[in-house]
């Protein structure tokens, strides 16, 4: 039986000589390292840039790219247009992000906290900034109590200093995403923008400093939900970092393992160097076994890896590899790749539903609507002539960024519709981006229980809305 450890607090008193210290990762080169990066500038590029981005949606609809427009109740993403009857969308991404979240984890584990997520985006950013102005992970454990001179002090001010301002930009293009970019950014840079806003920016910019430059690992695990849930769906198929201790134990110093195998007695190739260790952003030791916090980030392979190379041993100590890998490889048996397996066929097919389901959907939204509502007190009224009438709100919505003219009517009965206040023949004009109710009422002079279906004809008499009821004979 595999055991994912859930408590790293040993680790950490290995690795910095106390439980309760932040962690301090040494800087590291390699492969991963350089995926890693590329992966800091295309997210933060995305980030910094997407507000600025523009979009021509035509006359009175706003031309930002990407826009969550809150006030005017829509949500813009390029060409598409979300608007608050559209909920099931906004239902359905957050459903497929999560099943492509599983098929991920189910492919390689935690690899999204790894590489892409916010968290560890930006605590990378702060971590770059606190090594160029402080130095390398041994010279910031030699500052640890450390007295304080001129030099000391300075370094700290200039590292917070960088830190505030890179949480100033963060906040302040957070808040883009939510007005027009270039409008707000012209505001603040003339002292202009309103207490909101900078109220936003300043707590946006409070959380990322604080998250980025102090919790750190913190926030992946013990803040985050996510690892929460490894041991519900850890996946000893997914390629994960593991250490492969068959090859590895007994561990022991080059020289040692190059006497021992002099003499044909077998050594292993780890020689405890703590270097996957001290660069962990975790602070976890990955040759214990899986555990919960390891956010599979790869940088202990590359530090593996360079050891490995000095040592002139193979590479792969520690790998991206299956659980089951390391077990087969315990008993000396051929390693299986199965990436695609049942599980990830499955969780593929759903995303690729889920796509499929909401690109339907979406591409067949009108923009306009229709409702209907019977009164239900009375729900029909009998005149003296022996007709019988019933009672209706019709609402006609509007979605577009242009007014819009109808002329309502019924079919399906022979029945005369009234408009309660105006003229039935005069087109009903919706403004854009707005709705318009009326005061129905349908009289049936021969009446009956029956379907009536409501229709809403464009300028050029065609039927472009209906929507059906009841008629109550009562």
């Amino acid at each position: 039986m595999t055991v994912i450890e859930i408590n790293h607090a040993r680790t950490r008193r290995l690795a910095t000589g106390a439980s309760t210290a932040p962690v301090v990762p040494q800087s590291v080169k390699g492969r991963i390292r350089r995926i890693k990066w590329a992966m800091l500038l295309i997210t933060l590029g995305i980030y910094y840039i997407a507000p600025f981005l523009r979009w021509d949606r035509g006359p009175n609809a706003p031309d930002q790219a990407i826009l969550l427009d809150f006030a005017g109740g829509k949500l813009y993403a390029f060409f598409i247009e979300i608007w608050p009857q559209d909920l099931y969308l906004i239902t359905g991404l957050l459903v497929l992000a999560s099943a492509i979240l599983i098929l991920a984890n189910a492919v390689a584990g935690r690899v999204w906290c790894g590489f892409a997520c916010p968290q560890t985006v930006w605590t990378d950013l702060f971590l770059l900034v606190e090594r160029l102005i402080e130095g390398d992970r041994r010279q910031r454990l030699k500052n640890r109590g450390a007295p304080l001179t001129v030099r000391r002090i300075g370094q700290i001010g200039a590292k917070h200093a960088a830190w505030l301002a890179i949480s100033l930009m963060t906040g302040g293009v957070l808040v883009f995403y939510f007005t027009d970019a270039p409008t707000l950014l012209h505001a603040l840079a003339r002292g202009e923008a309103s207490l909101t806003a900078w109220a936003w920016i300043t707590i946006f910019a409070g959380t990322t400093y604080s998250l980025a430059g102090f919790a750190r690992e913190q926030v992946c695990t013990f803040m985050c939900p996510w690892p929460r849930l490894q041991g519900a769906i850890w996946d000893p198929e997914a390629f994960t970092v593991n250490y492969r201790d068959y090859r590895g134990e007994r561990r022991m110093s080059a020289k040692k393992a190059a006497e021992l195998r002099g003499r044909g007695e077998e050594a292993g190739d780890c020689v405890d160097c703590g270097q996957c260790v001290a660069v962990c952003p975790i602070g976890i030791d990955i040759r214990e076994g899986p555990n919960f916090a390891c956010i599979n980030c790869g940088l202990c392979v590359d530090a593996c890896d360079s050891v490995m190379a000095k040592l002139q041993r193979p590479r792969g100590l520690i790998d991206y590899e299956a659980w089951t890998n390391i077990e087969r490889g315990r008993r000396n048996e051929p390693r299986v790749s199965r990436i695609v397996r049942p599980k990830t066929i499955a969780l593929a097919g759903a995303c690729l539903g889920l796509i499929a389901g909401m690109a339907i959907l979406f591409t067949g939204r009108t923009s306009a609507t229709i409702t209907v509502q019977h009164d239900r007190d009375p729900l029909a009224i009998a005149l003296s002539d022996g007709s019988v009438r019933n009672a209706y709100t019709v609402k006609l919505l509007n979605k577009s960024s242009v007014a819009r003219g109808y002329t309502l009517g019924v079919e399906g009965v022979d029945a005369d519709l009234s408009i309660v206040g105006r003229d039935g023949r005069a087109p009903i004009s919706v403004a854009p981006d707005d709705s318009e109710a009326l005061r129905v009422t349908v009289t049936m002079a021969h009446p009956k229980d029956a379907d009536v279906t409501f229709v809403a004809r464009d300028e050029a008499g065609r039927v472009v809305l209906s929507v059906r009821d009841k008629f109550v004979n009562r």
